[in-house]
């Protein structure tokens, strides 16, 4: 059978990594086979380690990202069934389409890997781990980036338990992912030297860092927040037929309590349909707005949330000129119980094609349009803000996707007492959600910063600056959550130098590498 295997491997190649880029997947949520994922990198690299040339260990470097992005971003094919201008049979095209590109991570990884340690060994572990951790930033940024899924999030562990993943304040996401790379190849390594005892050991810290409780930060702290979670399905969270039942809805959930008065509440990203600044022309009013009053649809919101107490909630804001809108603000705004807008902040980070249509010149003739509804591209705000919310705290932003992004969540010239994360999950199937808010729990750890996400239809929850998940609602429920805004912890490592720490343990490998090689050869 073994050699059966053997042969299959040997013979088909290409298959193989395909495949071990699927397992690798298969670590991020809602599966979170973490043993699977890091086995399956661990073949990865012997897979590269037996290549001939640079040239192919870039082709099946392609192929495991192939698998490895088609799989780990299945739920992107979900969003096209809740955009009626489209056939939803092209979700199922852009998916392997976009792993298409983003597979040139792992190619360029493995490529240049191989290229320093062509001899396999530890150098060649070493080396892919810089390069995997080179290869992840890259992909966070180039051509406006794509961060989802970082290798390293297979290290988070349960809801109570950050897992290896709590080394990411000394680490951040992308040397975190270089460290899972590294573990995978090592004890690979030690089982075929035969060192079984090192082996066994790396193994049992492995599962002991994984399942290891959390410590510190364990208090309470002082400001009351509620956390709404309408379970607003998407059919209708964008339907005008269901503008006023949906924000009934949300309403009804948000009612102030005897014991819980005063209180910062927190509605999801598409929480208000309503346009809430006023100097629109009526018109726009009158096709969205509460009575067709920005200081109407304010006011209501004011007496849901009762005396004292703050809302934040996502909604639209127009760019206006010459009496017409020429885009869209995908933001977030705080109004007072006077109805007074106190804060506003507007998403920066726009996803392609779902908030704007990039080449629109190209793809509008060819019957393509953006995911998220309306004619109006969106447009992108400032970026990182802290806003200063007086007695509800400094608060930090990010809609949505945002999250995502190692390094550009918070403003390090100003440090928030916590992160924002309102969003609409209901697009993306089984898989997205709780992918989303593993990235946002990873998020508070390299940060030092809780994070409180509020979503239309789950999973949202209160995250301490651990990662630890202290309250949460599944997905498909509608609820609030009443309780404690947590404490900040003191700025990380991370928080101050960003992802120049990442690079620098990138820098660490591939120097470890470059000695491991000489120490070879001589």
């Amino acid at each position: 059978m073994t050699e059966r295997v053997s042969s299959l491997i040997q013979s088909r190649p290409g298959l193989f990594a395909l495949i071990l880029g699927v397992l690798a997947a298969t670590g991020f949520r809602p599966l979170g086979l973490w043993p699977l994922a890091l086995a399956a990198m661990a073949g990865f690299i012997w897979q590269i380690s037996q290549t001939p040339n640079w040239r192919r260990a870039a082709w099946l470097g392609w192929l495991f990202g192939l698998g490895h992005f088609t799989f780990g971003n299945n739920w992107i094919a979900a969003a096209f069934t809740y955009q009626g201008n489209m056939p939803a049979v092209l979700g199922w095209i852009a998916v392997p389409l976009l792993a298409v590109y983003l597979a040139v991570y792992p190619l360029l990884a493995a490529a240049f890997a191989r290229l320093i340690a062509p001899r396999g060994g530890w150098p060649l572990v070493l080396a892919f781990s810089g390069c995997w951790i080179i290869a992840e930033w890259l992909r966070s940024w180039v051509f406006t980036g794509y961060a989802w899924n970082p290798f390293g999030i297979v290290l988070l562990g349960p809801f109570a338990r950050p897992g290896l993943a709590a080394l990411a304040p000394w680490m951040g996401t992308y040397g975190l992912s270089g460290l899972a790379v590294f573990l995978a190849g090592a004890f690979l390594l030690l089982l075929k030297e035969r060192r079984l005892v090192p082996a066994g050991i790396v193994g049992v810290l492995v599962c002991a860092g994984m399942y290891w409780p959390a410590v510190g930060l364990r208090s309470e702290g002082t400001l009351r927040v509620t956390l709404v979670q309408p379970d607003i399905r998407q059919d209708r969270l964008n339907d005008p037929r269901f503008f006023e039942i949906n924000f009934f809805k949300t309403a009804g959930l948000s009612l102030p309590r005897k014991d819980w008065p005063e209180r910062l509440v927190l509605w999801p990203e598409s929480g208000l349909p309503d346009y809430l600044r006023d100097g629109y022309p009526q018109h726009y009013y009158n096709s969205t707005t509460a009575r067709g009053s920005p200081a109407y649809a304010r006011a209501r919101v004011a007496r849901v949330i009762g005396p004292g107490s703050l809302l934040m909630t996502g909604a639209v804001d127009l760019d206006i000129e010459n009496g017409r809108a020429v885009g869209a603000r995908n933001a977030v705004t705080a109004i007072d119980s006077a109805g007074k807008i106190r804060a506003s902040y507007a998403k920066a980070h726009l996803v392609p094609y779902g908030e704007y249509l990039a080449l629109r010149w190209l793809f509008e003739p060819l019957g393509l349009t953006r995911l998220v509804p309306g004619a109006l591209d969106f447009l992108p705000g400032p970026g990182p803000q802290t806003l200063d919310l007086g007695r509800w705290g400094q608060a930090g932003i990010q809609i949505c996707y945002e999250i995502t992004f190692s390094g550009q969540v918070a403003d390090r010239a100003n440090r928030p007492d916590y992160l924002f994360n309102p969003s609409n999950d209901g697009w993306f199937g089984r898989f997205g959600p709780p992918q989303h808010l593993a990235q946002a729990r990873l998020r508070a750890i390299e940060e030092g910063l809780p994070v409180l996400r509020a979503t239309t239809t789950g999973i949202s929850a209160v995250i301490d600056a651990r990662g630890v998940v202290r309250q949460y609602i599944l997905r498909h429920r509608s609820g609030r959550i009443d309780g404690f805004v947590p404490p900040p912890g003191e700025p990380t490592l991370f928080s101050r130098l960003g992802n120049i720490l990442g690079l620098g343990w990138a820098a660490v490998f591939l120097v470890l590498a470059i000695i491991a090689l000489r120490r070879k050869r001589g």
